[in-house]
């Protein structure tokens, strides 16, 4: 049974730590981490009630046609909208951080010490790197699929270069322009030129090598310099066009083979569901411990209108 200094030195020490919590809370959900990608990948949808097992949304399509009528006609051609409806489950996870009764009572010696927010920020790290996980490559634990192998999204090998090969390394630099045009192309036209693709993402080393690459013996430019000022996206809408990279590209493709994507990125294309981001409780005390648990509910990524996504493999 533990003495009663014991009791109120641990009640003094959770009342010491709620109000260090607080801020340290605030420093942590305030820095940003730049190898996080995944809210400049995809747009992230947090309005949902935060404990809703299920997120339905309905994706609408419209038929009809309008024809040149004369004063006798009796029909008359109707417009229509159909809607599908579909379900994203919504997951939980956890991971929070701990003191022991010791650290707390030693940061209590010493007026104006605080506790190190260091516990909290790894905490809140682990949190980004499994949202970051489950965006980008999914989670076939729970059946979720990721940016990189969505199964409805068409697939496209690109074209062999004058060299017999499609690998960007053997391939001259006209020939890298044009499989990423034929890619934005591409999705314009099979989509009766609905979708203009506004993003293009690569493995490293091939944003290396266009970021490297002159356009021509004969010119400054880059492989990538070029490409952003000559494209259909931004030709079409004046905008710049988005160039990333992903390192989860390489090999990603069909066969093992390296894969480019381009898609719009639009809440009406693919989104991320997360209706209870990561988030910490109040302190609990557990034996000779203090536990600040946290825990996150999340869906997997939609892919809304698959032809807003291209993969096109083989680079």
């Amino acid at each position: 049974m533990l003495r009663a200094s014991a009791v109120f030195d641990a009640q003094a020490a959770l009342g010491f730590l709620v109000s260090q919590v607080t801020s340290i809370e605030q420093n942590v959900y305030a820095i940003r981490y730049g190898d996080i990608q995944y809210p400049n990948l995809v747009p992230v949808d947090t309005s949902a009630y935060p404990w809703a097992r299920t997120v339905t949304y309905f994706t609408s399509d419209h038929a009809g046609q309008a024809d040149w009528m004369d004063g006798n006609a009796s029909d008359m051609p109707f417009a229509d909208v159909a809607r599908t409806k579909f379900e994203t489950t919504v997951e939980s996870a956890k991971i929070g951080y701990r003191f022991s009764l010791e650290e707390v009572n030693e940061a209590m010696l010493i007026p104006g010490m605080t506790l190190s927010a260091d516990k909290a920020a790894a905490a809140r790290r682990a949190g980004e790197e499994l949202v970051e996980r489950v965006v980008i490559s999914g989670d076939s634990r729970k059946g979720f699929l990721g940016l990189v192998n969505q199964t409805s999204v068409p697939q496209v090998a690109v074209a062999n270069g004058a060299g017999g090969s499609s690998l960007w390394t053997n391939k001259q630099p006209i020939e890298i322009l044009a499989d990423i045009n034929n890619a934005l192309v591409g999705a314009w036209s099979t989509s009766a030129q609905v979708e203009l693709h506004d993003t293009v993402l690569l493995p490293v080393a091939h944003y290396g090598l266009i970021a490297s690459t002159p356009r021509s013996a004969t010119s400054d430019a880059t492989i990538i310099t070029y490409l952003q000022a000559n494209n259909i996206y931004t030709s079409t809408t004046g905008r710049p066009l988005t160039i990333r990279t992903l390192r989860q590209l390489a090999g990603a493709g069909a066969g093992g083979s390296n894969r480019m994507i381009t898609y719009r990125r639009d809440p009406q294309v693919l989104k991320f569901h997360m209706p209870m981001p990561h988030q910490f409780f109040p302190p609990q005390q557990r034996m000779l411990e203090f536990i600040v648990p946290g825990m996150m509910r999340l869906g997997g990524l939609d892919v809304r209108l698959p032809k807003g996504v291209s993969y096109n493999d083989g680079i």
